[in-house]
């Protein structure tokens, strides 16, 4: 998924004179406590997909799909799938019909993960990457895959799994950071981890959420997460992203608003039912 960035602008208005004399400052906010795996909600989203905007050299001008995700809380580790299809239509009429199957088991302390990703074009198997990894304490490891070939792959130190970085992001936005710089390894390629980029808004309070309201007692951040192949050098964020994703997480680990960037065009992902799922030990 790709985050877009809500900038905040504070308003600062000078003081009248006269006016503050012996005002005392408010109070300042108590910190938020950190979130710990626990704080991820087992839950089932349902997602309508469509096109957001094609770009000047796109040739895309219709996308339509669906996109389901569901995260349950496994007692000692989380069990997650994302399946997907999509239809794209371009400027001849000529419809893509395209999909996949994720589906991940990710221990609570951040140290393993088993993957699987098949991907599907007009009806075939165009790819699978199947594999599992193990971090150490640094976030070092090693990715061994039994497809699309055999082999293995080191993971760099600073590495987060996929729901172990959702928790970083979502304490880095509480503790009032506006930037997280780790790699991930999520097993959505065969080439190891990939670099990221996230970029946090402001903390925000409890809202009215219409589609699901469960979570208008939560409070949330936007993000915009960007992608980096492996072997891209970043400096100062100058390197060009190979993908995008834009979201509102909510503290439960819910996602929506979210807005997928694939080049050329990219795609709404509208959550339009939230359901909860049973889970935990």
């Amino acid at each position: 998924m790709r985050f877009s960035v809500l900038l905040a602008l504070a308003l600062i208005l000078p003081a009248a004179p006269g006016l503050t004399q012996g005002a005392k400052d408010p109070p300042a906010a108590a910190p938020l406590a950190p979130l710990t795996a626990r704080a991820l909600a087992s839950h089932r989203g349902v997602y309508e997909l469509s096109l957001d905007r094609a770009r000047e050299n796109s040739t895309i001008v219709e996308v339509a799909g669906a996109m389901l995700y569901e995260l349950i809380d496994a007692c000692e580790s989380w069990t997650t799938r994302q399946r997907f299809s999509m239809t794209l239509r371009n400027r001849e009429g000529t419809e893509l019909e395209t999909g996949s199957d994720y589906a991940t088991l990710e221990s609570m302390d951040g140290r393993t993960l088993r993957f699987s990703l098949v991907q599907v074009t007009q009806g075939a198997v165009s790819s699978r990457v199947v594999g599992q990894a193990e971090l150490g304490a640094d976030g070092s490891g090693v990715a061994r895959y039994s497809e699309p070939e055999a082999k293995e792959l080191p993971i760099p130190p600073g590495t987060l799994l996929p729901n172990t970085h959702t928790i970083a992001a979502l304490n880095a936005a509480r503790a009032g950071q506006r930037l997280l710089v780790a790699p991930i390894f999520d097993g959505t390629t065969a080439d190891g981890a990939q670099q990221t980029t996230t970029f946090l808004s402001p903390w925000q309070g409890p809202q009215p959420i219409a589609e699901a309201p469960s979570l208008s007692t939560l409070g949330s951040s936007r993000m915009r997460i960007a992608f980096f192949e492996p072997d891209a050098e970043q400096a100062g964020g100058a390197s060009t992203p190979s993908y995008e994703v834009s979201l509102r997480y909510f503290e439960n680990g819910v996602a929506n608003d979210m807005i997928m960037d694939f080049g050329d065009f990219t795609v709404r992902a509208k959550l339009v039912r939230l359901e909860d799922a049973p889970g935990g030990c």
